[in-house]
């Protein structure tokens, strides 16, 4: 009895630059995006040339990430609504937790899993946080 064949479809990544030019200098893409699955790198609070903003203030560097998150979520037509992972990393947890309700003005029908971790250090030392997601894309 012969079986039926089988075809399986190879998944492309699509992969997507939010600063080309910052991102290809230190070597990461912002985002990849296989299948119904997006990866996006940690956001951070920076310019379109790469150079820190909001210095010291980590309220505003939070909502710089969010700012910059919603523009790769914008690019796969997805929404906050479909980040499945957020992890949070900080370089003043104290701090972080003052301000974390301000989640509350992202994620408005529920929260993502995730992680928020206390760092000694982000990739550059004016940065006090860091977000990253995971994104599951309804078909």
């Amino acid at each position: 009895m012969d079986q039926p064949a089988i075809i399986v479809e190879k998944e492309i990544p699509e992969y997507f630059l939010l600063r080309p030019e910052v991102e290809k200098a230190y070597g990461y893409s912002h985002a990849v995006k296989i299948g119904n699955e997006i990866k996006i790198s940690g956001a951070v609070s920076m310019d379109d040339e790469g150079n820190p903003t909001a210095i010291g203030d980590i309220a505003q560097q939070m909502k710089n990430c969010y700012s910059d998150l919603e523009k790769v979520l914008a690019h796969y037509g997805c929404t906050f609504d479909d980040v499945v992972v957020e992890n949070v990393f900080t370089t003043n947890m104290p701090m972080f937790l003052e301000i974390a309700a301000y989640r509350n003005e992202i994620y408005k029908n529920q929260f993502p899993t995730g992680s928020w971790i206390g760092v000694k250090e982000l990739a550059l030392p004016e940065f006090m946080i860091e977000i990253e997601m995971e994104v599951h894309k309804a078909k």
